[in-house]
């Protein structure tokens, strides 16, 4: 029973080592990351394809809102300047190594089995625990210890989540109903008495905390 339990484990440290290869072994020489524990190569990994992540997707987000489509969704003088941004960048650096640290130590608790995380959907067929739809907005890590979860799905909703989390605080509303957009994420930080949703406006509608951000642009004009 005990080497059935490893072997499924090993399931796991399988798939992240694969990932490790593949990053890693493309971007640094064996040398540097080979002799590394696993531990800290998934880490090395996480880091650096957040890295790669934020530049990439952040330099092609400033260059189609601030140069290619410039006034249409900022005014001219709304634009932050080179020094903000760069500002900007090496806050987001300094937290890069701790934002990394989580998704490291939620593949730690997956490989030692102290999750309820599975490596194949074949292991429990397509089934969609009721809790999972309740916990959706609790931290993806909480998650893993109540709620069976494909594995290469918590990865992904990781790097959704950044995505997303990057995309509401733009400020750039995207005006596509029912999503909890930038418009409707920069009133809750204004008022912090609205617009609680974290991916559609449906929660708050229900609960009466909705603001619309194009209410409050008519009320200013």
């Amino acid at each position: 029973m005990e080497d059935h339990g490893s072997t499924y484990l090993q399931l796991f440290v399988d798939e992240t080592s694969l990932f490790n290869r593949i990053v890693l072994g493309s971007l640094l020489p064996t040398k540097i990351w080979d002799p590394l524990p696993h531990f800290f190569q998934t880490w090395l990994r996480n880091y650096i394809g957040g890295v790669l992540v934020y530049f990439i997707s952040g330099f092609l987000w400033c260059f189609y809102i601030y140069y290619w489509k410039r006034n249409v969704y900022v005014p001219k003088d709304a634009i932050p300047s080179n020094k903000a941004m760069l500002l900007q960048i090496y806050v987001s650096m300094k937290a890069m190594p701790w934002y990394t640290a989580l998704p490291t130590i939620s593949e730690y608790m997956v490989e030692n089995g102290w999750t309820k995380c599975f490596p194949r959907i074949s292991d429990v067929g397509l089934a969609f625990h009721p809790l999972d739809g309740i916990l959706q907005a609790v931290p993806h890590v909480t998650a893993l210890f109540l709620v069976p979860t494909h594995f290469m799905t918590h990865i992904l909703l990781l790097f959704i989540e950044g995505i997303w989390t990057a995309n509401i605080h733009d400020c750039i509303h995207g005006n596509l109903w029912p999503v909890m957009g930038a418009g409707y994420h920069t009133i809750h930080h204004t008022t912090y008495r609205h617009n609680y949703g974290h991916y559609t406006i449906w929660m708050d509608w229900i609960f009466g905390t909705l603001r619309n951000p194009l209410d409050e642009e008519s009320k200013d004009i």
